[in-house]
């Protein structure tokens, strides 16, 4: 058993990080339990508490350190030609990375408890989902109508999760990632169809793609 005179409690509090998120990588996110990291990291349970309130404050963190590398990852791709390919760019980044870090992009919405998120967590998706509401704006026939872009960008998020889960947890069969990049790219281009047209008065023309 490690002594805590080893290591300051800024060191053990990446230490617990990395024993936690490697337990979820190798193991899945039921299998993560305090006593569980503290055996990874030669530590007491109390020592744990020390540096973190207590277990789903430990969650949070791993969960949030998941959504930083792959806002990361948004932010990191090419400039597209058009704010309709940025789109379905961005999707397919999300779906990447679900397929790569299957474990702790599913710990993202399923270790969701009754306790308030934290302030920190719920920024750091706020701030994913600007990386996404951006070429939303772009398409929006009336720029004043900044909500339009946000709420378009939730929904259709919100469709891409629902096809990455029943796409990657083998609910539709093993269809495997590229499969899984088509229905995405179909849902992406239709949502996106879908949602310009709505945005039309009535008498409009649909804009060309």
């Amino acid at each position: 058993m490690a002594r805590r005179s080893e290591h300051t409690q800024d060191q053990i509090r990446e230490m617990v990080l990395n024993a936690a998120e490697s337990i979820v990588i190798e193991d899945g996110f039921h299998a993560l339990t305090v006593r569980k990291v503290a055996m990874e990291i030669g530590y007491t349970v109390g020592s744990i508490y020390m540096v973190f309130a207590n277990m789903e404050d430990v969650i949070m963190h791993v969960k949030g350190r998941a959504l930083d590398e792959l806002a990361e990852q948004l932010r990191q791709l090419e400039p597209c030609k058009s704010a309709e390919q940025q789109i379905l760019a961005l999707a397919n980044v999300y779906l990447e990375f679900a397929h790569r870090h299957f474990n702790r992009w599913r710990m993202i919405f399923e270790a969701i408890k009754d306790a308030p998120v934290p302030e920190w967590y719920q920024q750091k998706t706020r701030e994913m989902f600007l990386i996404v509401e951006q070429p939303f704006r772009e398409l929006l026939p009336n720029p004043s109508e900044q909500h339009q872009a946000h709420l378009a960008a939730q929904a259709l998020w919100s469709g891409v999760l629902g096809a990455c889960v029943l796409s990657l947890n083998g609910s539709l069969g093993r269809v495997g990632a590229e499969n899984a990049q088509v229905t995405v790219g179909l849902l992406v281009k239709n949502f996106i169809a879908g949602w310009r047209a709505s945005l039309l008065p009535a008498n409009a023309v649909p804009p060309k793609k």
